[in-house]
Order: structure tokens, then sequence, then C-alpha cells
């Protein structure tokens, strides 16, 4: 019952890419509320575990739980639709789709969810107004700032009410004062939320504003 109560559990998760060990052996859990960052030097395998334990990747040997269930059970489409619905992703680049607008982009994911058009427009005007973008609403992408691109990214992940958020060097794209900003608005999401966050990154003040901070060498937790 104690595995239950954690949002995520990663047990042994080993992965190889050909002749490399990727990750030898990594355990992992988050609780309802916290932000873990995972810190270490490139190539050390930060990366590889946040997608396998996100469902991107399949681990070579191990076993995934989210919320009491076995992921790495599920077929791909069951993976899909849970991922759709449970998980929310930011990666270093926003990946915008440039011919929609700020509130187009961050109601993708209630499209594929099949959410029903009133709810998905206004959770969408709600979280950009949450991230001080409501006057940019009708905004194409390259017609924002970085640090504006990176937080509609934010709210899109967040629109469907994700438990957990998955952040990839989040802060990689964008200058010091962005970069504040956006941990700043993590900080909030926990704090007014109680969002769930794992995030990879190379920045040491969202590492140091983190409930706990992980290091990562040689594909271990050191």
């Amino acid at each position: 019952m104690q595995q239950a109560s954690k949002l995520l559990v990663a047990k042994d998760i080993w992965k190889k890419y050909g002749p490399v060990e990727v990750l030898k052996g990594v355990s992992l859990e988050i609780e309802k509320g916290e932000l873990v960052s995972i810190v270490g030097a490139s190539g050390a395998g930060k990366s590889t575990l946040l997608y396998i334990v996100s469902s991107l990747e399949q681990a070579d040997k191990g076993e995934v739980t989210f919320n009491g269930q076995n992921i790495t059970k599920l077929n791909n489409k069951e993976l899909a639709a849970h991922r759709n619905h449970s998980m929310g992703f930011v990666f270093q680049f926003h990946h915008l789709l440039p011919e929609f607008t700020a509130i187009e982009n961050v109601r993708i994911p209630g499209w594929i969810a099949k959410q029903a058009k009133k709810k998905i427009n206004d959770r969408a005007l709600e979280l950009l107004d949450f991230m001080g973008l409501a006057d940019k609403a009708d905004k194409k992408p390259n017609s924002l700032s970085g640090g504006e691109q990176q937080r509609v990214a934010v709210a899109r992940a967040l629109l469907n009410s994700p438990e957990l958020i998955f952040a990839d060097e989040p802060t990689g794209n964008l200058d010091s004062e962005n970069a504040a900003a956006l941990h700043d608005l993590f900080i909030r999401l926990r704090n007014e939320m109680n969002q769930s966050f794992l995030i990879v990154t190379h920045n040491e003040s969202l590492a140091a504003m983190s409930n706990r901070t992980l290091q990562m060498k040689d594909g271990r937790f050191s």
C-alpha cells in the first residue's frame, strides 16, 4: 500500500544504446506536490531517465508505476492516453506550432483528449492569465519573446491538469532573466496548485529551489 501513495515509482531502470550502458539500475520516487530536480554532467543519463519514467522511451529492464499503476505494461495506445491525461511536458525548445496563436497552442492537449470546446477555452484563458499572457492570447509564437513562448508551452503542459510535469532543460534556451522568471513560475505552481515536477536541469538556482535534488553520474544516482 505504501507504493500506491507515491505519485511515481521507478525501480531498477536499465538502458543501453549499442554497447553503452546509459542507465545502470536507477530507482526513483516522487511524491505528490514535490518539485524534484536531476542534475549532472552531459551524458550522465538524466534525460534518458526522464524519457523512460514518462513513457516516451522504453527501458531494457525495470518497472515504472504511476499512482500505483504499472505503466510499463500498457500498450502504445494506452500510454498515449495516459500521457495526455496525467502528464505534461516542457522541453528546452518550446515546440509551439508557428501557424497557431498562443491560445490555440495551449488548447491542443484538450483537442487531443476530445474535451468540450468551452471547457478547453476557459481553461486555456485561465492558464494564460496565470502566466501573465492574457493580452498575448491571439499572438503567434514569432511575435512573442523567448520567455513568453516558454510560458505558453508551460500553459499547454498544464491544460489537462496533469498530475506530474516532466521538464527537460526548460531554461536551457533562455537568458538569465527569463530563466529566473520560469523558476519562479514553477515554484508558484507547486505552492499554489500543488503541482508536481520532475526537472532535468543544469541550472543551479532552479535545482536549489527544488524539494530534492538528485545528482546523476555515469548512469546512477551518486
